[in-house]
């Protein structure tokens, strides 16, 4: 079973993050924890939930530029993708 890590979850891998977070959650679904520690992986895991979102939905944005949009038009090309 992976184990939280001491990583900042902005540096983690979409792959890495989602991992730890399936890990904190058989943690805390055991039921073994003591508070403290259940509310300090809580937390962890809310961080890495809302890094795995930002991730996905950045992937989607690249998608629909790539394929046209949400209507699925042919594209005519790609444009730029400006992550700033």
């Amino acid at each position: 079973m992976t184990e939280p890590t001491h990583t900042p979850v902005a540096d983690m891998a979409f792959e890495d993050a989602l991992e730890e977070l399936e890990a904190i959650v058989r943690r805390l679904e055991s039921g073994d924890e003591k508070l403290d520690a259940s509310i300090a992986l809580f937390q962890r895991g809310e961080e890495l939930k809302k890094h795995c979102q930002a991730r996905l939905d950045d992937a989607r944005v690249r998608i629909e530029k790539i394929t046209g949009g949400e209507g699925g038009n042919a594209p005519s090309g790609t444009e730029p993708f400006d992550a700033g």
